[in-house]
């Protein structure tokens, strides 16, 4: 399992760029997969506390239905309300663990003060991606556990 607390600890610098990309608006795109193996793409918040990155939705929502199916996950940071892509475009993708643990969740609903009930999944991460334009070129930057952050340009 990797954490957000352990991909800040690897590469400080980009987990940062991403999490302020994300923290710039409240509501985010997150695909799952339903059951018949189709995409399902809705909104949601997305959380960082206590070293983690959380999703948390509504009980018995469907995109809850499908991460208890399949943990699957892609997050999509939103674009925000012009065309400018300030920032670039940010998403990650990995596997999402329901959090049961009673001690966590009452720590979370204290600190977060989410409406109840709802059901909270930690994120593990899969990849981490940057896409922007920098001097007329697109650069996408990827990290996935256990290596560095990779660049690749293209014009």
């Amino acid at each position: 399992m990797t954490s957000w607390a352990d991909f800040l600890a690897a590469e400080p610098v980009f987990a940062e760029t991403v999490q302020k990309r994300f923290q710039l608006y409240k509501h985010h795109v997150l695909a799952t997969v339903r059951k018949d193996g189709s995409p399902r793409v809705t909104g949601l918040e997305v959380d960082f506390r206590f070293g983690e990155l959380w999703l948390g939705m509504m009980p018995n929502s469907r995109k809850a239905q499908d991460l208890h199916r399949d943990p699957r996950f892609a997050v999509q940071a939103n674009p925000g309300p012009d065309d400018s892509m300030g920032g670039g475009d940010v998403r990650i993708g990995g596997r999402a663990v329901e959090e049961t643990d009673p001690e966590v969740m009452a720590r979370f609903t204290e600190e977060a003060k989410p409406p109840e009930p709802f059901h909270l999944f930690r994120v593990e991460l899969g990849e981490v991606v940057q896409t922007y334009v920098e001097d007329e070129e697109l650069v996408v930057r990827t990290w996935r556990p256990g290596g560095t952050v990779r660049e690749q340009r293209r014009r």
